[in-house]
């Protein structure tokens, strides 16, 4: 986590994903007279694409007149987010995962994906924690390499709805790639996980004699 000297606070915390040149900016909440600063982490870090969980404060023009695309994805402050929110933020992870596999080179540099809601202690590393899970990281695992990235992210709520997370991408290979289901049905049973129930053993009832 970063304080850049600003009596504001801010803070901006680089997350780096395992077995992916990929990278995830979580941040606070822009506004026009603090985009300036944004901006320029913005261009030292490549960020491409940027997140917002909650209701614009700044102009998204700004944005992408630098070819940074902009992502508008609310929901509920404190909450979790909702099965749409979920599929378009895997969306966007999985094809900058794909562009990422080509700076492995060094030739181009990694993308970066920033994801702010107000504060960026939920809804924001909520998010960042779903696609580290995708990722192969365990949902515990993911919770608290984040927080010790950024102290204080998640609420008891996120953190049960993160534990029981189901993944909806598989593997394209042996490799750590993923890709995402044509359906990703699975992914909205978030109620706790499904057991597979073994098949019972043949009928022992006894023959009339």
């Amino acid at each position: 986590m970063s304080r850049n000297g600003s009596p504001l606070g801010r803070m901006l915390t680089v997350i780096d994903c395992p077995n992916s040149s990929l990278r995830f900016l979580i941040l606070d909440c822009p506004t026009e007279s603090t985009l300036d600063f944004y901006m320029e982490e913005f261009m030292r870090l490549n960020v491409v694409a940027v997140v917002r969980c909650c209701q614009p404060t700044y102009s998204a023009s700004r944005l992408t007149e630098r070819d940074i695309q902009v992502l508008d994805l609310p929901f509920k402050d404190g909450g979790v987010p909702p099965p749409q929110v979920v599929r378009e933020w895997l969306q966007l992870v999985e094809r900058n995962k794909q562009i990422a596999e080509t700076a492995r080179d060094g030739a181009t540099p990694a993308p970066t994906i920033a994801v702010h809601c107000v504060a960026g202690l939920g809804r924001a590393p909520a998010l960042v924690a779903i696609a580290l899970i995708e990722m192969g990281m365990k949902p515990l695992d993911a919770i608290e390499f984040i927080r010790g990235k950024r102290r204080g992210a998640f609420n008891k709520p996120q953190i049960a709805y993160l534990d029981s997370y189901k993944r909806s991408m598989k593997p394209k290979s042996s490799t750590s790639n993923y890709s995402l289901r044509s359906s990703l049905g699975r992914m909205f049973k978030l109620g706790g996980g499904t057991t597979t129930k073994a098949s019972p053993p043949p009928s022992t009832l006894s023959q009339p004699t």
